[in-house]
């Protein structure tokens, strides 16, 4: 149960947001609701958020991967169920999404991709794990300019899954919407 009320006034902005996250999503973002208790912290998340959609310099994959680790790791559900369904729609394999939490004993994965899931984890570690060796051998196979994107995409979803976790939410249903098998 949520920590934080999903409810709002419903002003102008409250009844466009959610109709927005209703099109946009098929359900009104439960993060958001609680950020729209503060229009300042509501309107920096969605700039983030915004400019965020925009980076591409990450293979699909790498970047579900960097961003479902650290959701995994810090036990965020919301942000397990979300993601899965985002990267889902951009074409993951589902063999991937599914196997992040065990990664270290699954066969799904290439090397890179078993690089970048171990460097996630080493960034969500508290203190951070990261070593020199394990940012060198992603530069064997990242750009610098793809290596900042994983970098700052680790640091985000550590962002957002802290936060939706202390918030007390928990998946909306994203992730079931993909099971569905059609005839």
């Amino acid at each position: 149960m949520a920590r934080i009320p999903l409810e709002n006034r419903r002003t102008p902005m409250v009844r466009f947001v959610q109709w927005w996250s209703r099109r946009k999503y098929g359900a009104q973002l439960e993060p958001g609701l609680v950020a729209l208790h503060n229009r300042r912290v509501f309107r920096t998340m969605m700039l983030t958020e915004g400019s965020v959609t925009r980076w591409n310099s990450l293979d699909p994959t790498l970047a579900a991967l960097a961003t479902m680790a650290p959701a995994a790791m810090i036990g965020c559900s919301w942000c397990m169920d979300f993601g899965y369904w985002e990267y889902h729609h951009r074409g993951v394999p589902v063999a991937k999404l599914r196997d992040v939490s065990g990664w270290r004993d699954s066969t799904v994965y290439t090397e890179l991709e078993r690089k970048v899931l171990a460097y996630a984890e080493a960034m969500t570690a508290t203190p951070p794990e990261v070593t020199d060796e394990m940012v060198e051998e992603l530069r064997a196979d990242l750009t610098d300019e793809q290596l900042v994107e994983l970098t700052a995409l680790i640091a985000l979803e550590n962002q957002r899954s802290r936060s939706n976790a202390a918030a007390g939410l928990t998946g909306q249903g994203f992730k079931e919407q993909c099971e569905l098998r059609t005839a």
